[in-house]
């Protein structure tokens, strides 16, 4: 039981990361918010295994915020989001895909070699999920600096905090106060986050993150 439950723990986690890739893939905005979608429930799916290995039933609360939040509500308003803007055309991108999957590539070896000797004295059962979660956290990033558009570096951003999400599950859970204030904190920032996409498209007719570079240093 305990190899199978190492076996199906690293299958979830592995397929969030692999997920993050092909969000990275992505060179159009609603197949990057489905693959979103996908992202949250797989997370849902790690989480709640997790909770079920480790007999912590707190974890079950947020997987199921995971999947109602990140899975369904969030992409479906961001969907919206996009329809009113009317912006149905492809991600803008600083570099090319083939550079940003090497890179992607690269930051993955890279959080796999760190995190298996840092948590080399650490129980086996997390050191492998740790080292996806950190890929997940590092290809966040990655896709907030590589886009230009506003809409998928919130999508990014979110993504990043799968990965935290992640790590909290992996590492014998967080406690279920932490877990309803990051909820919460993730929905007030989407929240936010869709007022300033409004604003930027009234102000500067676009949601490219390039076209305030023009206006850096104007004069109010």
């Amino acid at each position: 039981m305990d190899k199978l439950a190492f076996d199906i723990a690293h299958l979830l986690a592995g397929s969030l990361l692999l997920v993050s890739f092909l969000m990275i893939y992505q060179d159009r905005l609603f197949s990057l918010l489905r693959f979103f979608a996908l992202h949250a429930v797989v997370l849902s799916l790690s989480v709640a295994w997790q909770a079920y290995v480790q007999d912590a039933p707190f974890l079950y609360i947020t997987a199921a915020i995971a999947l109602f939040f990140k899975g369904l509500i969030i992409p479906a308003a961001l969907q919206k989001i996009v329809r009113r803007l009317e912006i149905h055309r492809e991600v803008e991108q600083v570099v090319g895909i083939g550079i940003t999957m090497l890179a992607g590539i690269g930051l993955t070896a890279l959080s796999i070699i760190l995190m298996l000797r840092v948590t080399a004295n650490a129980d086996s059962f997390a050191r492998e999920d740790m080292a996806f979660a950190l890929a997940v956290i590092l290809l966040g990033l990655l896709m907030m600096v590589t886009r230009r558009n506003a809409v998928s570096q919130v999508v990014g951003f979110m993504s990043l905090e799968n990965g935290l999400i992640l790590a909290a599950a992996g590492a014998k859970g967080m406690p279920l106060v932490v877990e309803i204030s990051v909820a919460f904190s993730v929905l007030i920032a989407f929240i936010v986050i869709g007022v300033f996409l409004f604003r930027i498209r009234e102000r500067f007719d676009t949601v490219d993150v390039g076209a305030l570079d023009q206006f850096r240093g104007d004069q109010k």
